[in-house]
């Protein structure tokens, strides 16, 4: 039996966390605005008017709540900020006391890289400018592509500062079956395609470093191979290469590419008290991995 982990959950940490996460008896109502343009400074016709939109799920209650900014999946060709999953996502992080930011960005082949990634860090601009209050953190997060988009804005800083948005005030970054090499769909647009793999500037690997805000890593324990094994593969780079830890892992058995964005909105997950648990306290949990 092959161990790829040195830490895991303890009871005592599983049942804190626990209580930190509304039980769904005691939910929390939520209002939902729709299709909020973030990027005006765009006047390149109506397929950015129809793309360059957001969703905010905002609990209606008092306080300083956290503000997740949410990237849909979709392999960068695809996807939306109302599909199924996604909503679901947001409508359960809303009832937790999370406001929740669902973007919407353009999509290949009409755009190509790094368009889909000005659009996000645009995104993330709108968030801090019109959304959040003074007090109020901000985390980036999004599942596959999704998840490559948060990828990116955590490491190539060039995105984030390109928009203006104040990098201090992000507080961390919550990819979930993120592509850690250079995108699929980005190197199709370059010519290039499966099964090369390739880790150029478009790669979030290639841009490793000891300064970043924490980031919480999700993935499937039963996620393709390869995105399994690059997604461990970038927790040891950053911790042993880069020197930085403030990374941390959490992989949950028997969830798919699929299933894990599924199983997080439900509140005993432990990928959801994981995430919960990170919004709320700014601390990187403990891994969890798995034994094979």
């Amino acid at each position: 039996m092959n161990k790829h982990l040195l830490r895991f959950y303890s009871p005592l940490w599983l049942f804190i966390l626990m209580h930190l996460v509304p039980l769904n008896g005691n939910e929390i109502e939520f209002g939902v605005q729709e299709d909020v343009p973030y990027r005006s400074d765009l006047s390149d016709g109506s397929y950015a008017a129809e793309r360059c939109v957001l969703d905010v799920y905002r609990p209606i209650s008092p306080g300083d709540n956290p503000i997740l900014i949410w990237f849909h999946g979709g392999g960068l060709e695809g996807g939306s900020k109302s599909s199924g999953l996604t909503r679901q996502l947001a409508e359960s992080f809303a009832s937790w006391g999370v406001t929740v930011v669902v973007p919407n960005y353009r999509l290949s082949p009409k755009v190509t890289f790094p368009t889909y990634l000005e659009d996000a860090a645009a995104a993330v601009r709108y968030t801090q400018e019109n959304i959040a209050g003074n007090n109020q953190s901000i985390f980036i997060g999004g599942h596959s592509a999704g998840g490559y988009i948060a990828f990116m804005l955590a490491l190539d800083r060039q995105f984030l500062d390109g928009a203006d948005v104040d990098r201090e005030n992000i507080a961390g970054y919550i990819p979930m079956s993120g592509q850690i090499m250079t995108h699929f769909t980005v190197a199709k647009e370059r010519g290039i395609e499966l099964p090369e793999i390739i880790a150029d500037g478009a790669a979030p690997i290639n841009h490793i470093g000891n300064e970043t805000a924490p980031i919480l890593v999700i993935i499937g324990g039963e996620d393709w191979p390869a995105r399994l094994e690059s997604n461990r593969y970038f927790v040891a780079a950053m911790r042993k290469v880069a020197k930085n830890e403030n990374v941390a892992i959490i992989e949950v058995p028997d969830r798919t590419h699929g299933s894990i964005l599924k199983g997080i909105s439900n509140a005993d997950d432990p990928a959801a008290i994981a995430a919960m648990s990170f919004l709320q306290s700014q601390d990187l949990p403990p891994d969890q991995l798995i034994d094979e």
